[in-house]
């Protein structure tokens, strides 16, 4: 046998060892109170000696423990398997044009450090980097966790972005950041391996980690709107990695002018600076806004809803004006891909959520053939609703941390096992990170996104 051939025989046999271990993992984590080695070996449908060294070699690398022993009809009673909170962590860091992001995971999903600041009216790239690696490293020490168990830090940021590059391209909503390359310029900072995604892409990928199954369509509503695809239970990301760009599809035919030429585009017409600029025109809010100053923008955002909710007609016409271009989007997307369903989520849906009311839900109903779910009354479930076709057999999906200022929750996920490769999200409330570190970890930490409310078109 050629010394090539030996070598590339050894680098199968290695990637199956890895892909293995990333089922077992895999399977541990799915387990709610635990899972023993037969059941492993049942559902993986390894041998049970293959399940007996693998599981040595993850408890051997801290990412794994024995529990407690569950008694079975006859024989032993068998141990049960968890995955150990202390065994990894990674940081999360989610790049949103109105606020910056900062998390800490361990592998079970507890949030042992995280900040939010307003990102700056108009932020230097440079100094972006340099306050993000300081909060890092601030958020590193409160959590009191040792650096080589940090398996790499996500970015989560607004597209247009070049993966292969790590490079954020041209976003529209932040004033010069042509071609930044974050990923690298964050690594070279804080001294980990980092891996930059697009915001909506992290999105979708974290609701279909976290039992979102079929194919869906996550909506992300913040400073712009984006769309992330899950199709045939795959992340969709397109040839590079861009898709989602749905600024531009035209809700309004006569709708407000959109600086790409036509009128009635969603992004221009969704966008939280339009909703205040229309909200001062028409009398819904009652003083001038600095359109320019991000801040006063969002505050506005806020008194908005509020008003709205209280029964100022003008500033209700706004938002409900909003909300059905943003329902129609929903529907051409979903019917143009035959999807099963549509999630929103994003920084400012905690904000826009009361307008998406069940009313509007009936109307899908109504025209779909939705079967709409009952609100879920858990304290991880607050304000939530759910629409989804009626299919027989198909899986209701779990419940979603809770998106609420001042409560943060996460979970953790092993590698993706269809694709082998390792992955992160990371949530804080109002926003959503994700992250394939390179580096060949076995396991790193998951969230699940905001809470969000589910229509599907029939």
């Amino acid at each position: 046998m050629s010394a090539s051939t030996s070598t590339r025989k050894a680098a199968s046999q290695g990637r199956i060892a890895d892909y293995n271990q990333t089922v077992i993992l895999d399977a541990v984590r799915r387990s709610i109170d635990g899972v023993s080695r037969v059941e492993l070996a049942a559902a993986t449908g390894l041998s049970a000696q293959a399940v007996t060294n693998i599981v040595r070699q993850l408890m051997a690398a801290g990412l794994i423990t024995e529990g407690r022993r569950a008694p079975i009809a006859r024989g032993k009673p068998r141990t049960l398997l968890h995955l150990n909170p202390q065994g990894q962590y990674a940081i999360g860091v989610h790049l949103d044009p109105a606020v910056i992001t900062y998390v800490i995971l361990n592998l079970v999903g507890e949030t042992l450090a995280h900040a939010r600041y307003t990102t700056p009216a108009h932020p230097d790239p440079d100094e972006v980097t340099a306050s993000s690696a300081a909060r890092i490293e601030e958020l590193i020490t409160e959590a009191e966790i040792s650096r080589d168990k940090i398996v790499g830090l996500g970015i989560a940021a607004p597209g247009p972005i070049d993966v292969d590059r790590g490079v954020i391209v041209d976003p529209p909503n932040l004033e010069g950041w042509q071609d930044v390359p974050l990923r690298d310029a964050l690594r070279d900072a804080v001294g980990l391996p980092v891996l930059l995604d697009k915001d909506v892409t992290a999105a979708a990928a974290a609701e279909k980690w976290y039992g979102g199954v079929g194919n869906f369509l996550f909506f992300y509503l913040g400073t712009g709107v984006g769309a992330g695809l899950v199709i045939n239970n795959e992340v969709f990301r397109g040839p590079t990695h861009n898709s989602g760009q749905i600024g531009n599809m035209i809700i309004a035919n006569e709708g407000i002018p959109c600086p790409c030429g036509y009128r009635g585009c969603l992004g221009e017409s969704s966008q939280p600076r339009m909703l205040v600029h229309l909200g001062v025109t028409n009398g819904g809010l009652d003083h001038d806004v600095d359109l320019d100053d991000r801040p006063q923008v969002e505050a506005a955002l806020v008194e908005l809803a509020d008003r709205a909710l209280h029964g100022n007609e003008a500033a209700r016409e706004v938002l409900d004006t909003m909300v059905r271009g943003v329902l129609k989007a929903c529907e051409d997307i979903a019917l143009l891909l035959d999807l099963d369903h549509v999630v929103f989520g994003g920084p400012h849906w905690t904000t826009l959520s009361p307008f998406f009311s069940t009313q509007r839900l009936a109307e899908f109903r109504r025209r779909h053939g939705i079967a709409v779910d009952p609100p879920v009354d858990d304290l991880r479930n607050q304000d939530r609703r759910g629409c989804r076709r009626r299919r027989s057999g198909q899986p209701r999906s779990r419940p979603y941390v809770l998106d609420q200022p001042g409560r943060t929750v996460g979970q953790l996920i092993p590698p993706d096992p269809t694709t082998r490769r390792p992955c992160t999200a990371t949530h804080q409330p109002g926003s959503i990170l994700y992250f394939f570190p390179n580096s060949a970890s076995r396991s790193t930490p998951r969230s699940a996104i905001p809470t969000s409310r589910r229509c599907s078109p029939g």
